[in-house]
């Protein structure tokens, strides 16, 4: 007789911590880091745009840049699979 096995022996599968993906922890993290450290820079700065200069929260600068980070790492993983 031949058994087959589904994999709920209870066993954790590869990449898991209680049942949570590692990947969706690091994003967590990571998500959790950069809104902390958004936090902790709320001061007003001057920020130099080529041609005119704006005030605004360091925070918004910093925000801006981790988004166009993300958008930028979602694009080159986009062309990374075809």
């Amino acid at each position: 007789m031949t058994k087959i096995s589904d994999g709920s022996s209870g066993a954790k599968k590869r990449g898991e911590i209680a049942g949570v993906p590692t990947r969706v922890i690091a994003i967590v993290v990571i998500v959790a880091l950069a809104v902390w450290f958004l936090f902790a820079n709320l001061e007003r700065v001057k920020i130099q745009l080529w041609v005119f200069t704006v005030t605004a929260p360091l925070w918004i600068a910093l925000l801006a840049t981790l988004l166009a980070g993300a958008a930028l790492g979602w694009l080159a993983k986009g062309r990374q699979s075809r």
